[in-house]
């Protein structure tokens, strides 16, 4: 394994230099949400420190090239005994690749070992999804003491388009003025950019609209959706505590967050019998595989039924 320079690459920077590229090729190229930059360069940032005290020196490209698989085990090693499960061991592992296969491409420096690399076998997390009854408390009309009407509208709004239309809150937070009203149809930006259209039942639509003509902020097209008190773009931790705040009032488990939502549009269109294929395009995933934990949540839930109504269970 050496350090060379191929037919199409530019000459090799130092680490941080090299670095500093991946990260921007991230943003604009792959256009990598701000959650996977940053923990992408959080990996980085702790794997070139930690070959700093492995290697008794700061490495270079040459040495990154030079690495071997023992000295790549050495490094999840010392993460697992920082307490790093089993998920986080692989996320770091993919970060590393990725930029293995940055520096091959964009610098021609090249490591065979760390492309055979396995990561630990994580224990899948199923989605966490709430039960019909919770879902309509959540989105129902509620309003605090003491709260502004719009206030309450808007958690109605960002609520509803979470559970009944299965939007990320990410998705529902770049929503536009001139988004609204709303119609039949939504078009939503996702996960790298990809778009897709969303079909919205009428109480969505009313319950937006709604909100709408209560928000005292934002008059100009470009301007967001949604607000928060102070008129400043509603951030997905406000959003996450106003779920919290109507979660604790309703008395429902920790579960039941902006994302289990999501879950839940998924998990009841299936236990309705939605076509998986249709769930996926809903949804916004890439890969079917995504969709499919799905049939294992509602798999668990009929067999929960069954144990408790079943004579012989």
């Amino acid at each position: 394994m050496t350090a060379r320079r191929a037919s199409r690459t530019v000459a090799a920077p130092d680490l941080a230099g090299a670095r500093a590229a991946f990260l921007a090729h991230l943003k604009a190229e792959r256009r990598a949400s701000a959650h996977t930059q940053r923990n992408y360069g959080a990996t980085l940032a702790r794997f070139e420190s930690f070959l700093s005290g492995h290697l008794g020196g700061a490495p270079g490209l040459d040495a990154l090239a030079r690495l071997e698989a023992r000295d790549f085990r050495a490094f999840l090693a010392a993460r697992r005994a920082d307490g790093a499960g089993p998920a986080t061991l692989k996320l770091d592992l993919s970060a590393l690749k990725s930029f293995f296969r940055f520096l091959a491409r964009r610098y021609g420096v090249e490591n065979d070992a760390i492309t055979v690399m396995r990561g630990p076998k994580a224990k899948e997390r199923l989605p966490r999804p709430v039960s019909e009854a919770d879902a309509a408390a959540l989105v129902g009309e509620a309003q605090e003491e003491g709260e502004a009407a719009w206030v309450g509208a808007r958690d109605d709004a960002l609520f509803m388009l979470l559970y009944a239309a299965g939007l990320r809150i990410s998705e529902a937070l770049s929503l536009r003025r001139a988004d609204a009203p709303l119609g039949e149809r939504l078009r939503v930006r996702g996960k790298g950019a990809k778009t897709r259209e969303v079909p919205l039942i009428a109480p969505v639509r009313e319950i937006v609209e709604r909100y709408r003509t209560l928000c005292p902020y934002g008059s100009e097209a470009g301007d967001p959706l949604f607000f928060s008190v102070r008129g400043k773009p509603l951030s997905p931790r406000l959003a996450q505590r106003a779920l919290e705040r109507r979660r604790k009032a309703l008395g429902l488990p920790d579960s039941a967050t902006p994302h289990a939502l999501r879950h839940s549009f998924a998990t009841h269109l299936l236990a309705r019998g939605a076509d998986l294929r249709a769930i996926q395009e809903l949804l916004g995933h890439a890969s079917i595989a995504a969709t499919q934990r799905y049939l294992k949540v509602e798999a668990e839930r009929l067999l929960s039924v069954y144990e408790q109504a079943h004579p012989r269970a």
